[in-house]
């Protein structure tokens, strides 16, 4: 493949917009919605025969037992086993940090306050059909756990490799289903005879994964935490940059697949052309199909403040910041998912084992919001309490706007608590 580095201020319009564009892609709504709709109806049949058509698997016992649960992990490695202790540790830390308290305070007779209550169920889905992704399994099911969620379920599509199981049962998973794609999503939505419907559900997905979570959000049948699309970086370095570095950072998004998207922004030319001969470099050697080859790619090169005016434009799902001053241009980043600060510092540590969590925004989705966290599993409760001088203190102030809003009965129903007490 050729790379051939440009100026931010010689693209048109057009080829701006064309590479901070990356919600293109096959639509697949009116392929999903009959597969919600079914398992809507037909619950646990309909699971097992699209399970069946989908990933050429019979499933009976669509729960996954505890004594194979148990068995997947005594098949794990202990080094295995010990990276996904270690990862758990980390994520479960960072997650506990981001746990707030509910608040009050009282003046003048009036208590107001806040409370944060964890919502009562919870749903994760784990990618998998053959690939194991045991991260997803921690990054999805322990913020629920730490949110405090009672029950925090996940499904996975069959088969499920032992490592993905090992990494459920560490994270407290309270349930374990082998049921993939959009039917995973509906299931756990609405509920099935097997399956009992949670209050929200998370994970990444495939484009029919990612589709059903749209549509059971505009039911209103569960929260999700945001539609995650293919995986992105957007890299802003200078003169100071290691080029190989940047490089791997970028290959290491472009190999998930060939709806990547990669995007170095640079202050300097000449690291520019290096991280493009690198990247040429690594694909012509590297023994493997073209999933890098297809993977959108651009190389552009600006002034530091083109640098950051595009990068936040682009909204990356991760940004990597390689520059002389690190913390001074993240102080002028908006729109990111997660930020990966110096040379030391591989996007693939926030995707295993910061704690930080990689199910984050993508497709300029980090303009509207941050990565999954507690936050997506707590609900908040506003609460007030007055006594009579609270009443006194609010009475003119209400019963003047309930009156020129014409709600009469509003006005009446502070100025009553006013009446001389019997």
């Amino acid at each position: 493949m050729a790379m051939n580095p440009r100026r931010i201020d010689s693209l048109s319009e057009d080829e701006r917009a064309g590479i901070i564009d990356r919600s293109a892609g096959a639509d697949v709504e009116e392929d999903v919605r009959p597969i919600v709709e079914a398992v809507r109806e037909d619950g646990d049949d309909a699971l097992r025969e699209f399970t069946r058509e989908f990933d050429g698997v019979e499933v009976e016992e669509l729960r996954v037992k505890e004594n194979e649960i148990h068995e997947a992990r005594d098949a794990c490695s202990d080094d295995i086993l010990e990276a996904i202790e270690h990862a758990a540790g980390r994520i479960r830390n960072f997650h506990k940090k981001q746990v707030r308290d509910d608040w009050s305070e009282r003046d003048d007779g009036i208590e107001v306050g806040r409370r944060f209550v964890p919502l009562s169920s919870a749903g994760a889905y784990v990618p998998g059909g053959g690939a194991a992704y045991p991260s997803t399994a921690l990054m999805t099911v322990l913020p629920a756990k730490v949110a405090g969620a009672e029950r925090v379920i996940a499904c996975t599509p069959p088969p499920v490799p032992a490592a993905t199981l090992a990494a459920l049962e560490v994270a407290g998973a309270d349930a374990v289903y082998r049921v993939g794609g959009a039917q995973a999503v509906a299931g756990m939505a609405y509920g099935t005879e097997t399956i009992g419907a949670v209050d929200a559900v998370v994970g990444p997905g495939n484009v029919y994964v990612t589709e059903a979570k749209k549509q059971i959000r505009y039911d209103d049948a569960a929260r999700i935490e945001f539609p995650a699309g293919p995986s992105e970086i957007c890299v802003i370095a200078d003169e100071t940059a290691n080029a190989s570095h940047v490089a791997v950072d970028m290959l290491a998004q472009m190999e998930h697949d060939a709806d990547a998207s990669a995007v170095l922004v640079s202050t300097d030319e000449e690291t520019a052309h290096q991280v493009a001969d690198e990247i040429e470099e690594r694909i012509s050697k590297a023994n493997r199909d073209d999933t890098m080859k297809s993977a959108t790619s651009e190389i552009l090169i600006g002034d530091l403040d083109e640098c950051v005016e595009f990068t936040n434009d682009y909204a990356p799902e991760h940004l990597s910041i390689m520059t002389d001053d690190d913390d001074a241009v993240l102080d002028r980043i908006r729109n990111a998912g997660s930020v990966f600060l110096g040379t030391h510092t591989p996007v693939a540590v926030g995707d295993y084992a910061t704690g930080t969590n990689h199910v984050l925004p993508t497709a300029g989705g980090a303009r509207l919001h941050g990565g999954l966290s507690v936050d997506d599993f707590v609900k908040t409760t506003t609460y007030q309490r007055l006594t009579r001088e609270g009443v006194e203190e609010l009475a003119e102030t209400v019963t003047k706007l309930a009156r020129t809003e014409g709600l009469e009965e509003h006005a009446l129903s502070v100025e009553e608590r006013l009446e001389p007490e019997d």
